[in-house]
């Protein structure tokens, strides 16, 4: 399970041996500035061209080169909306990792209490890293057109859930699917996550029954991840279909509703 950690868990254990400190913004973000020790790693470099998570070797090959190891607590921060570091850690759930950390606040609120940042990049110490996937955080299309007892959750905008918003293959949802924006599960002043009895409340809102597994999905699995992340945290199960709306409006045959 992933865990979220204040800043002064994070700030106890910067460059200590047993802990990694993954940054996994874009390179020109970590450049501006950056937590002491933490290395590099957009989260983007897990995607291929066409948005779909890389093969195991690929992933193993970029964690392992950034120096994760199943023995070390791999931590990671994020900016903005928590998408990236959400996305990061679930597939470092997916690939077996059991000790995946996330900073509950975003970069920002460590640089606006006046705590530490560096500039310089830092150099990597790469290890190889063997996955030992975890296949029930992950599901895959078959999955979604198979799924008994499984609820869908939609974690995109409103607009693309209805079929309103441009872009989409074929607009619309998967049939049965109940939306929350995922917007909706981002905490107040910088946190990553809503409380989480607020979390609980507006899944209940949308219908989302207590103990029922969800898979998520939103359009390409970022947002998706956030939901993940929630419903984890609350100890709901859940699973990610990060193929999510874009694979499965382009597939030939897959219903559609708006």
């Amino acid at each position: 399970m992933i865990t979220l950690v204040d800043m002064d868990w994070v700030a106890a254990r910067l460059e200590a041996p047993g802990t990694l400190v993954l940054d996994i913004r874009g390179r020109m973000a970590y450049l501006r500035g950056h937590l002491r020790g933490a290395l590099n790693l957009p989260a983007s470099h897990l995607m291929d061209d066409g948005m779909r998570l890389h093969s195991l070797d690929r992933l193993a090959k970029l964690f392992g080169d950034v120096g994760v190891t199943p023995s070390r607590t791999v931590v990671l921060y994020d900016s903005y909306d928590g998408q990236k570091a959400a996305f990061t850690a679930w597939a470092l759930e997916y690939l077996g990792h059991q000790d995946v950390c996330i900073m509950s606040v975003f970069y920002d609120q460590w640089q606006g209490k006046g705590r530490e940042v560096f500039y310089k990049p830092v150099s990597p110490q790469p290890q190889t890293f063997t996955p030992q996937v975890h296949p029930g955080v992950r599901a895959a299309m078959e999955d979604v057109r198979n799924a008994e007892g499984e609820m869908l959750l939609d974690l995109r905008s409103v607009e693309e859930y209805r079929g309103q918003a441009e872009g989409d293959a074929r607009p619309g949802h998967i049939p049965g699917a109940v939306n929350v924006v995922w917007r909706d599960l981002v905490g107040k002043d910088g946190q990553v996550l809503a409380p989480l009895a607020d979390l609980r409340e507006r899944l209940r809102q949308a219908g989302v029954p207590e103990k029922v597994p969800v898979i998520s999905y939103c359009r390409v699995g970022m947002r998706a991840a956030v939901g993940y992340l929630a419903l984890q945290q609350i100890g709901h199960p859940v699973r990610l279909y990060d193929g999510s709306y874009a694979e499965w409006a382009g597939r030939q045959g897959a219903p559609v509703e708006r």
